[in-house]
C-alpha cells in the first residue's frame, strides 16, 4: 500500500492528536478514524483541504459500487464529517463539504439479551473454571452485569476504584467522563474474595487492575475466551454471549423489573437519552403493562 503524501498525513494526525486531547477519544476510535481517513484519501486521491462535493459523490459512490454496508458507509462520512470539522475550526478549510450531506439510512438493530436465568446460569457456570479463573470471572461477570458495564470499563476498573461503604464503583466512561455506580452486595464481595485470594501472598505491585493476575492483566482476548468456555459450561450458545449482550440484558432486565430511563441512562453512562430508549422497544409489553397499573383512568375503569 503506498504512502500518502506528508501533508495529508500531517493533517490526519494533527487531528487524530486534537482529537485524544480535546475529546478524550478512546485509542479504538482514534484507530478507527486513522484508518477511515486514510482509506479515503487513497480512494478519492484529493487533498483534503481542495475536497470538494463533486469529490464527495464520487467518493460514496465508490463506497456503494465496493458493496460497503449502510453502517460502515456511515461510520466513514461521520469521521469525514468530524475531519472536516476540525479543519475548518483550524483554518485549514472555510467550509465543510460534508456538513450537509445526509448518512445512509441505517437498518433499525435492536439490542440483543439474555434471560434472568442465562445470566444466572453464566454465574454459576464461572465457579465451575479451574482456579484461579473461577474466582476472578465470577467477580467479573457479577461487576459486568451488576453495573452495566463496557468491556472497557470492566477491565479499566483498579483496585481504588471501589467504594465498598457506598457498595458502589468508580466508572471512568466514554471521552474520560467519571460516574458512581451502585452495585449489589454480592458483587462488592465477589469482588473482595478474589482480591483477597490474589493478594493472600502479598499484594502485586505490576499494576492496580483490579482483574489482574499475579502474572499479567487481564485483556480482552483472555476475557472473551473466558466468556465463551464459560457459556459451553451452562450449555448457552457462545455466540449469543458477549460483554456487550450482558450489558444490554443489564439494562433490559432493569427496565423490566421497573427502572425509569433517566436512572438507566445514568447508570449505564449514555449522554443522550434517546440511546437508553432503544430498550424499551424490546418489551413493548412492558409499556403497556405500565400504562396499564399506573395510569389514574386505567384504575378508574377497572371500578366500573
Amino acid at each position: 500500500m503506498t504512502a500518502l503524501p506528508e501533508g495529508q498525513t500531517r493533517l490526519i494526525n494533527r487531528f487524530l492528536q486534537a482529537q485524544a486531547a480535546e475529546k478524550a477519544a478512546a485509542a479504538n476510535s482514534l484507530l478507527a478514524y486513522e484508518t477511515d481517513l486514510h482509506l479515503t484519501a487513497r480512494q478519492i486521491d484529493t487533498d483534503f483541504r481542495e475536497m470538494d462535493a463533486h469529490d464527495l459523490r464520487r467518493l460514496i459512490k465508490g463506497w456503494e459500487a465496493e458493496g460497503l454496508l449502510p453502517r460502515t458507509r456511515a461510520r466513514r462520512l461521520s469521521t469525514l464529517r468530524q475531519f472536516m470539522s476540525w479543519m475548518v475550526a483550524d483554518g485549514y478549510r472555510t467550509d465543510n463539504p460534508v456538513q450537509f450531506l445526509d448518512s445512509p439510512k441505517l437498518p433499525e438493530s435492536l439490542p440483543k439479551s439474555l434471560g434472568e436465568e442465562e445470566v444466572l446460569g453464566l454465574l454459576a457456570a464461572a465457579r465451575k473454571l479451574p482456579p484461579p479463573d473461577d474466582l476472578r470471572m465470577e467477580a467479573a461477570l457479577e461487576l459486568l452485569y451488576a453495573g452495566g458495564l463496557r468491556i472497557s470499563e470492566l477491565l479499566g476498573l483498579k483496585i481504588q476504584d471501589i467504594a465498598p461503604q457506598k457498595s458502589a464503583l468508580m466508572i471512568t466512561g466514554k471521552g474520560g467522563k467519571e460516574r458512581l455506580v451502585p452495585i449489589t452486595e454480592l458483587a462488592l464481595q465477589r469482588a473482595l474474595d478474589w482480591l483477597a485470594f490474589r493478594d493472600k501472598d502479598g499484594p502485586i505491585t505490576h499494576t492496580d487492575q483490579l482483574l489482574s493476575g499475579r502474572d499479567r492483566e487481564m485483556n480482552r482476548q483472555s476475557f472473551s475466551l473466558l466468556l465463551k468456555k464459560i457459556a459451553r459450561i451452562a450449555g448457552i450458545d457462545a455466540s449469543r454471549v458477549s460483554p456487550h449482550i450482558l450489558r444490554h440484558s443489564f439494562a433490559t432486565h432493569m427496565l423490566n423489573r421497573g427502572a425509569d430511563l433517566r436512572t438507566l441512562q445514568a447508570l449505564l453512562g449514555h449522554a443522550d437519552i434517546a440511546t437508553t430508549q432503544i430498550y424499551t422497544r424490546t418489551r413493548p409489553e412492558r409499556l403497556q403493562g405500565l400504562v396499564a397499573s399506573a395510569h389514574p383512568l386505567a384504575k378508574n375503569a377497572e371500578n366500573k
